[in-house]
Order: structure tokens, then sequence, then C-alpha cells
């Protein structure tokens, strides 16, 4: 390892000492707040038992909701491993809340592309569009909310479901903050309380003391192969909310009339629980791995997003290198410093659900993962490398270390 390398990276752990102490304090409380919820539902070793078939009164997996629920401020959830990824607990949380005629708005732009086709953004026929549901979107301004049009939107229109996506996705936005939520909801709320309000809530859980169930969302949606699984849970996600509206997700996911009741664990129940009680600290490791890649990038000449020292609202670190192969570069590091599949070179291709070609780095132990150290980007201008995730602070020191090496193999 280049001597020089070394000590910019130690010299930046310096720097960043005051940001890990205040996501150590983070970290601290949200491992309270599970260990509480845990002994509220009296988890025994029998609640790791596995049920087949239909899931009849599967003790174990009822818990974990009444869990998660619990940690996430929300009045129920339904958390199974039927769920596929996010964007498929998404899609069923939409089909679930829309009917033929009613309208879904969007006041934080465009989301994620893998959400294009459900919605009809781009054509499909099996989208929400496909079946009569009408879609909006409303651009943030400056980062934030565009209030003014908000309000003239939701007061012209009959609006069933609002979405808002806190992670900017492959965009060039920031990412939306706690306050700038709990603001927005309340701003919706005093003007039609009936809309329903729906917050996409992938990359974000953990990252602060509070979750946005506390802040009146009705419902909200994320994946086990992100923060709250820990790196544990092999795939799975949960969805929070309004008991109502829960069931109506139950009711899409199985079938009408049997929703939650059924839905076997299929042994994933340890994993499930194993994962939220690990996840604290997981993402208090990814916290630490962004703030110092933020600090290491940002000290080599590299614009960053956010910077070392700013709020975070999610574990997802950009680096802008408004050049395409110091991108492809930098993700191949990280596969290189990555713990399964090092051997392996990612290169840009075409994947499911994207428009332009993706280079993804995850050498990770469950695939897809992006709560263990993975980077990724679309190979589009301004050429944005988007890193998350690490299971371990220091294993993903390692995999920065690497990356750092393969984009400035010249430093003497």
């Amino acid at each position: 390892m280049n001597e020089k390398i070394l000590k910019l990276v130690t010299d930046c752990e310096k720097k960043c000492s005051k940001e890990f102490l205040h996501i150590d304090k983070i970290c601290f409380k949200n491992t309270e707040k599970v260990l509480k919820a845990f002994h509220n539902q009296n988890i025994t070793e029998s609640d790791f038992a596995s049920t087949t078939g239909y899931g009849y009164n599967d003790i174990g997996r009822d818990k974990i909701e009444k869990i998660f629920s619990e940690v996430l401020g929300c009045e129920d959830a339904i958390v199974r491993n039927q769920f596929i990824s996010g964007s498929h607990a998404l899609t069923v949380t939409f089909f679930a809340l829309l009917r033929p005629n009613d309208t879904l708005l969007s006041i934080s732009g465009e989301p994620y592309d893998t959400l294009h086709e459900v919605i009809g953004i781009k054509e499909n026929k099996s989208s929400l569009k496909s079946f009569g549901v009408n879609y909006q979107e409303i651009d943030l301004v400056d980062n934030d909310f565009n209030y003014e049009l908000i309000k003239e939107v939701i007061t012209n229109n009959k609006i069933k479901v609002i979405e808002i996506q806190r992670s900017k996705g492959y965009s060039t936005r920031k990412s939306l903050t706690l306050d700038k939520i709990k603001k927005v909801i309340k701003f919706i709320k005093n003007i039609d309380k009936d809309i329903i309000i729906m917050i996409d809530n992938c990359y974000c859980e953990f990252v602060n003391d509070h979750e946005v169930g506390e802040f009146g969302a009705d419902i909200i949606v994320g994946s086990l192969i992100k923060n709250l699984g820990g790196g544990i849970a092999p795939n799975g996600a949960y969805v929070a909310g309004r008991h109502d509206l829960i069931e109506l997700v139950g009711e899409r996911l199985t079938l009408p009339g049997e929703g939650r009741e059924v839905g076997p664990s299929l042994g994933i129940n340890k994993n499930i629980l194993q994962g939220l009680f690990m996840a604290p600290s997981v993402v208090s490791a990814s916290l630490k791995v962004a703030t110092l890649t933020a600090c290491v990038l940002e000290e080599l000449g590299y614009e960053v997003e956010p910077k070392y020292n700013e709020e975070r609202a999610d574990i997802v670190q950009n680096i802008i290198f408004n050049n395409k192969d110091m991108l492809i570069k930098y993700v191949q590091g990280i596969q290189k410093g990555s713990p399964i599949d090092s051997n392996s070179t990612p290169i840009p291709w075409d994947m499911p659900g994207y428009d332009d070609q993706v280079i993804m780095a995850s050498g990770s132990f469950t695939q897809g993962s992006s709560i263990e150290i993975s980077c990724d980007g679309p190979i589009r201008e301004p050429y944005i490398a988007y890193q998350q995730g690490s299971l371990t602070y220091e294993s993903g020191k390692i995999a920065l270390l690497s990356a750092i090496e393969k984009i400035n193999n010249n430093i003497a």
C-alpha cells in the first residue's frame, strides 16, 4: 500500500473524529430501541422455528412484525421474505393502495429507474398506468419541496397517494432529511388529511435516532438487504404504517381473504431478528465509511455529496468524477477490496429496469446487498459513483484504500 495514501486516510480519520462520535451516539440510541422492542415481544429461541406451506400460525413471524412496527414508530408492519426487493415492496404497496382513476403524486421528482415501468413513466402493459391509475410529479427546488406547487396540485386535484423518495437514487439531488420530511407531512395534512403519504425509506433507516413513522407518515417501505437487514437477512422487505393500509398490502402480497395470515417463514426468522439486532452497528459502520470516503475524495480534489461534515439522510455517498474512466476505475477498486468475487472486474452493462448501462461493484455475501460495501453508477454524465454500506468500518476502509489506489496509482 502506498504510504502517501495511508497517511492521507489516517489524517482524514482524525479530521472525522467529531462526526464519528456523533454516529456512535446515534448507534447507541438505536440499539437501545431495538433491544427494548425485543424485550417487549419476549423473543425466545422458539421464535426462530420455521414454517412451510401456507405458513399458518407463525408466531416468530408475527412477533417480528410487531418489533418492526415499534422500531419504526408505526402502528403495524408486514415483514416478509416473499418480498423480492425494496422495489417489489414499493410495487405491491402501490397496487394495494391505488385503484383505477386514482392519482399518484410524487413530490420528490422522478423516482428510481426501477419504478418507471411500474408506474408507467416507461410503457409497460402491467404498469399502474395500464390499470387506469394517473400519475403526476413535482420536482424539488433547491433540494427541498416545492410547497407552493404542492398546495396548488393537491387543492385542485383529488390525490389518493403522495409518494416521497427519501434517498437520491441515481439523481444529482440531495437526499431528504427527517426535518424536511416532517415539515412537508404536516403541510400536506393541514391541506388534506385524507391523502395517504407513502415514504420510500430505502437506505435511510437508523441513520438518525428517529424514524419517519414517528412524524405522521401513513406508510413506509424498505428493503432487508439494505439497512434493517444488518447484512444477515438474505432477502425480504418491510412495509410499515397504519393498520388498515398494512392489511391492504398483505392482501395484495398474497390474496384477498387470506392476506397476512399466510406466508411461510421458511427458516428466515432468526436471520431477520439477528439482522435487525445488528443493524444499528452495521449502519453506523456504513456511515463512518461514507464520512471517511467524503473526506478523502475531497482531499484528492473530487466533488462529493454530502461533504464529510454535513448532515446525512441516508448511507449513500456520491463521488462526482465528471470522467467515465475514473468512475469505472473507482468502482473496480471497490470490487477488488471486497470479500467476495474480489478477482472479478466490473464493467458497464445493460441492467434490467435501467435506461443507461450501469457499472456495479458488489462483492457481497448476499447478492445485490447494498448494506455491504458496494458502489455503482449509471454510465452517464456527470459520471457519479454511488457508494454505500459496509458491514464493518475496517473492511470498508480497506475497500476505500483499494479504490483510491486504482484511481491514483500515479501517486509517488
